[in-house]
């Protein structure tokens, strides 16, 4: 994608567009699937670990990205739908692949809307179906 493509998804997120954001959003709008902060570090190698945390805070509190806690104890993060209100909304299903480690979003699949009890509120959601990915099936 254009740096200027970047630059304008990050300030309609009203996310200052630095070189660092700029890599980062390029990286995670690329990969087929949720990335982790390792795998960011490992891509991006010249980059700070602590610089690529806040970015991917900064986006995550700007709903342009959203965390996915898939069993593996690392937090994934995947680029949000342009409508997205990942804070509010739990809209699609994940799938974790226990031969390659990965973990995709299957927007297709969408989660029914779940009436909670009075005074119950949901500050978190997470559907993870594991198994073995189209890729790993084949070998």
């Amino acid at each position: 994608m254009e740096i200027q493509n970047l630059t304008q998804r990050l300030t309609e997120r009203k996310i200052n567009p630095t070189a660092m954001r700029i890599l980062v959003l390029d990286q995670l709008l690329h990969s087929d699937v949720a990335m982790s902060l390792m795998d960011l570090e490992i891509v991006l190698d010249s980059a700070d670990r602590v610089t690529i945390y806040r970015t991917l805070k900064k986006f995550e509190e700007k709903n342009l990205v959203h965390t996915i806690e898939d069993g593996t104890g690392s937090i994934k993060y995947a680029i949000c739908e342009s409508n997205c209100q990942c804070t509010t909304d739990f809209t699609h299903a994940h799938f974790h692949c226990t031969t390659c480690e990965q973990t995709f979003c299957l927007r297709n699949i969408h989660l029914p809307e779940i009436k909670l009890p009075k005074n119950f509120q949901a500050e978190q959601s997470s559907f993870i179906l594991k198994g073995t990915c189209d890729h790993c099936s084949v070998k």
